[in-house]
């Protein structure tokens, strides 16, 4: 999901053709040259050149050679993964989450903290200095160590790192995200909203891998969205992409008090609902209703390939989707496939780890970053 590089002098194709052919080798054991040509378009001169640059580099390293056939051996090659390391973070109401991650965005380490929502600036920010330490002693490395962190967090968000607004968490609205955590891994550090990322994440490792326009629907005790548009994350002008909920009359801000009502935790009224309780069963469809406003008005703007709904409440996938569905057919045009998150908790950290990586690879293909190559 990283973006694109534009431009047409050879800097910038010498760095296009870079994150080809490293993209060809994520994930792979190991290719040769012909193959790693095959697989990106470029022709087996321009591939090894490509590929003698990362080399020297350190992003890439040889993997043996074919066995058998007539001549010399063929030489393969894989991506050195285990070259650097990016933290992510994920700050909730009730637990902060940390990762480390390989560059092929292979989590490695992970701590958790417990919080409330009810916790100040203070006490959840030294929650975030306690996950992100533990992880980082698993792993054995300091924060020196990580190449770029990525944090996810409920509220709008501006391109600095700072937490515009956030009504969700207290005394959250301003606090300075990216330098906060700049003191324990210097870094660069980016910050996005938790809807976003986990919109992020599904392209990346979920259900919409194969969707190039989609819609993000956060299900849990609060209601947000992220938009993907012609397969990249779109922020919008001021990073307010998605605030659909800000609208009253869509129902997002009200839509979880038809399950409180119900008495009882959200789990359990889903509990409810799909053992037959009548009373359960039509708080769930009030809920629906509800979230099914603000999806169908995405929907009927963006016109996406699919709808991912995500969150806490994405666990009672069997009793949420059948009624979504049936709502978006009521309001929408075109009703587009709408699938369950297969990410579930892990959706937000793994957004944060794909935002980090995505820095990563920009800034040391570039030449900004040299790259490090002793972990």
């Amino acid at each position: 999901m990283a973006d694109e590089v534009s431009g047409g002098d050879l800097s910038r194709l010498r760095q296009l053709n870079a994150q080809a052919v490293i993209r060809a080798l994520q994930g792979q054991p190991s290719l040769t040259l012909t193959e790693v040509a095959r697989s990106t378009g470029l022709s087996r001169a321009s591939t090894e050149d490509v590929v003698r640059e990362l080399l020297q580099k350190g992003w890439v390293a040889e993997a043996g050679a074919t066995a058998g056939g007539v001549g010399r051996p063929a030489r393969r090659y894989r991506f050195r993964a285990e070259a650097g390391r990016v933290l992510g973070i994920d700050i909730g109401g009730h637990k902060i989450r940390a990762v480390l991650a390989d560059l092929d965005g292979n989590v490695t380490d992970s701590a958790w903290v417990p919080v409330t929502p009810e916790l100040g600036r203070a006490e959840r920010l030294a929650a975030v200095d306690e996950a992100a330490a533990q992880c980082l002693e698993q792993a054995g490395l300091t924060g020196a160590d990580v190449w770029a962190s990525g944090v996810g967090t409920t509220g709008l968000v501006d391109g600095s790192g700072r937490v515009m607004l956030s009504e969700a968490l207290p005394e959250w609205t301003g606090v300075d995200l990216a330098a906060h955590v700049r003191r324990l891994a210097p870094a660069p550090v980016l910050v996005e909203n938790d809807s976003k990322l986990a919109a992020l994440a599904e392209c990346w490792r979920g259900v919409a891998r194969y969707a190039k326009d989609m819609v993000f629907l956060l299900a849990g005790l609060r209601t947000g969205a992220g938009l993907v548009i012609d397969g990249k994350l779109h922020r919008g002008f001021a990073n307010a992409s998605g605030e659909i909920g800000a609208l009253p009359v869509l129902g997002w801000i009200r839509a979880q008090e038809h399950l409180q009502a119900a008495s009882g935790e959200a789990g359990d009224v889903f509990a409810a609902a799909r053992a037959g309780d009548k009373a359960a069963a039509a708080a769930v469809r009030r809920y629906v209703k509800d979230l099914a406003l603000g999806a169908s008005a995405l929907v009927l703007a963006l016109d996406p390939q699919m709808v991912v709904v995500g969150g806490g409440f994405s666990r009672s996938a069997d009793v949420l989707i059948e009624p979504l569905r049936r709502e978006l057919d009521r309001w929408c045009i075109r009703t587009p496939e709408v699938r369950m998150s297969a990410l579930g908790d892990e959706a937000v950290v793994l957004g944060s780890v794909r935002l980090a990586l995505d820095d990563v690879e920009s800034r040391v293909l570039d030449g900004r970053t040299a790259l490090v190559s002793h972990l």
